[in-house]
């Protein structure tokens, strides 16, 4: 029987509850140039037993990937165990890993199998491998190129059989250059290398992903949201995105929490967006283009939304829910009273 092992990852993007078919997985990760390569990349190499490194920013679904890549290959029946390498402490990460015997140091009260031993004939997933120690390195070559590990207060060694998928958010090849990661530790593990892309570079999976967010939100809360209005819509599609899809979920989640009507609207999304860069220079900032005091913006077709239009909008629904109270709403839109009035004077809105 399969099992998933997960040591305080905090990498799942919520896509893993769309579907159990490892191959409609991979498709929901996006459909862009970018990931449609990754995916054919993905299909050659699952089968095969090569150590995989995973490489991308916070939030672009490193995980994910890498449970793709575990339940497309012949190990699909047997564990997949995830780590958090930078969570555990440096101290406890060998015993972690490895095991140790009963005694080995002060609170090991009886022996103890590592991760190595859980994901036996199946995939451990290391994750933030950039953030482990030197020494711990030396043991984690030892073990992929020799296929055995040694307990912490063992004598003795013990073969293993386990697929290795590394995942980091961090520049390798600079950790390599100023010698705080192995070189050899990093061909080891380099053997297939998939650099995700952050989702600002993936603007034609962007529409995807809100719906698969919002599906997965409004089922779990009972909800039932036909998608997203045009003035929303604009504001998540000229997002920046600096946690990327992991951001993109707690985002939605948060908007299915608060909607009210049938559609997320402008006034559902989190407050902190609206003082958030744009995506300047990027092919969907032209959804949102503001002049130098953020005021005012280009109109646009396709039932696109100016900034200007956007932000009288917020303000409009934020008065109106708030019954006209400016304190209040000056508060909830994160702008001082001030502005919040010179801005209805700007946009004619009634006091």
């Amino acid at each position: 029987m399969k099992k998933s092992i997960i040591i305080d990852s905090g990498a799942a993007t919520g896509l893993t509850a769309l579907s159990n078919e490892p191959a409609s997985v991979l498709r929901m990760l996006g459909q862009s140039a970018a990931m449609k390569k990754i995916q054919h990349l993905v299909q050659k190499i699952a089968p095969t037993d090569s150590n995989i490194l995973i490489t991308g920013e916070t939030g672009t679904g490193k995980e994910l990937l890498a449970r793709a890549i575990h339940d497309l290959s012949r190990r699909a029946a047997m564990p997949f165990v995830a780590v958090n390498a930078s969570a555990i402490p440096e101290n406890l990460q060998e015993s972690e890993l490895f095991g140790h015997r009963k005694g080995a140091f002060t609170g090991a009260v009886g022996d103890r199998r590592g991760l190595f031993e859980e994901a036996s004939s199946g995939t451990l997933f290391l994750d933030e491998i950039g953030d482990t120690s030197l020494s711990l390195q030396v043991k984690l070559l030892r073990a992929l190129e020799n296929r055995v590990i040694r307990r912490v207060g063992d004598s003795g060694e013990r073969g293993v059989d386990v697929r290795v998928i590394a995942a980091t958010n961090r520049d390798l090849v600079e950790l390599v250059r100023r010698g705080e990661f192995r070189e050899d530790l990093f061909f080891r593990l380099n053997v297939v290398h998939l650099d995700l892309p952050p989702l600002r570079d993936r603007s034609g999976d962007l529409d995807l992903l809100m719906e698969n967010f919002l599906r997965i939100h409004s089922q779990r809360h009972q909800k039932t949201l036909k998608g997203f209005d045009a003035a929303a819509h604009a504001m998540l599609s000229a997002y920046f995105y600096p946690g990327n899809i992991r951001e993109l979920d707690n985002i939605v989640h948060h908007a299915v929490l608060m909607a009210e009507g049938e559609k997320i609207g402008i006034t559902d999304l989190p407050p902190y967006l609206f003082n958030q860069p744009r995506l300047a220079g990027h092919p969907s900032a032209r959804i949102l283009e503001a002049r130098g005091d953020g005021a005012r913006g280009l109109d646009l077709a396709d039932g696109f939304m100016t900034l200007a239009q956007m932000e009288k909008t917020l303000i409009e629904a934020t008065l109106r829910k708030l019954e006209r109270n400016q304190s209040a709403a000056a508060k909830k839109l994160a702008i001082s009273r001030s502005t919040l009035w010179r801005k209805m004077k700007e946009y004619g809105i009634p006091a």
